[in-house]
């Protein structure tokens, strides 16, 4: 079996900002309120002519001319989203569509905020298995979609927005130095806790039990995300970078405290960008490679957490 490692990245988001005094002006909420439960400060929202197929395909476009790929290059597309409002075609059919490609295998994957590194993990078997060879492997969702604009506690949580990344067969990416281009996937869930995070109902609404959530996360989490680190032969204060889940900067901050990263950089795109879902870890990870604060090569936890109470986690390699 071959091994697979991650070539490129590239993220998506609408060009519409909603503020924290934005929110103020639509529920009983405030900037400092918002600032100091969650730490966001903005969030994007996209418009009635965004869905999320179109903004899964603009990331998409954007990682493969970075990897200097053409659709046609591409034989398995996976988009993780739970905002999909249509059954079929599938928002991966419909990527593929939009940028043209060939015929690739596609398929969604809905495991709400752990969608995209499911996905990942998902890419890596398959190329692993000689079943792909070539993978765009994107995380989109439209959370304003779903939100109940009339509660605080939820709504002041949201954006909209897309990542993605190319991820390839390479035979030496289990041999390289340092660890395998893509580490092996840690995953799970908690299925008799799975209704603390919702999206139910017609029209499908996001709730919570945020404090449920937050205690989960906060204890339960390091253990595990320490586990994906040994199971990558990386010691945690040897990552170059955490990218978790951009749920909550409360979230973040402790968790990633608790992993023992001290020389990482922590991914904190939340504050700009709000609760993406499936999106946030792609849509980071790319912001944070764009910027030049994550060497390539440096090894880079990626864990996702949420909806259903699942998990999922990788160490990989920076592009």
């Amino acid at each position: 079996m071959t091994g697979s490692r991650v070539v490129a990245l590239g993220h998506y988001q609408p060009a519409k900002v909603l503020t924290n005094d934005d929110l103020a002006a639509m529920v009983d909420t405030s900037d400092e309120w918002i600032t100091s439960r969650v730490g966001i400060k903005t969030r994007h929202v996209g418009g009635p002519d965004e869905p999320v197929d179109e903004m899964a395909a603009h990331a998409g476009a954007k990682a493969l001319a970075t990897a200097g790929l053409g659709p046609s290059d591409i034989d398995l597309v996976l988009v993780a989203t739970s905002t999909a409002i249509d059954r079929s075609p599938s928002m991966a059919a419909r990527v593929a569509a939009r940028l043209g490609m060939g015929s690739p295998a596609v398929m969604d994957i809905n495991v709400v905020c752990s969608g995209f590194t499911h996905a990942l993990a998902t890419a890596d078997h398959a190329i692993r298995a000689g079943a792909a060879t070539r993978a765009l492997v994107i995380g989109a969702d439209k959370m304003a979609d779903i939100a109940d604009w009339t509660d605080r506690s939820t709504c002041v949580l949201l954006g909209d927005g897309a990542g993605a990344a190319v991820v390839t067969a390479d035979p030496s990416a289990d041999d390289a130095p340092g660890g395998p281009g893509i580490g092996p996937v840690l995953w799970g869930s908690v299925p008799e806790m799975g209704n603390a995070v919702r999206i139910e109902g017609t029209p499908p609404r996001f709730a919570q039990e945020g404090q449920s959530v937050y205690r989960w996360a906060t204890t339960q989490l390091p253990p595990i995300a320490r586990r994906v680190c040994e199971k990558a032969g990386t010691a945690p204060e040897d990552l170059g970078a955490v990218v978790l889940h951009q749920a909550n900067l409360r979230i973040i901050e402790p968790v990633a405290r608790k992993i023992g990263a001290v020389n990482a950089v922590i991914a904190r795109d939340v504050v700009d960008s709000g609760n993406t879902s499936a999106a946030s870890i792609p849509m980071a990870l790319s912001k944070l490679v764009e910027r030049g604060e994550v060497a390539s090569g440096a090894p880079v936890l990626l864990f996702g957490f949420g909806g259903n109470l699942s998990y999922a986690g990788q160490v990989i390699r920076c592009p």
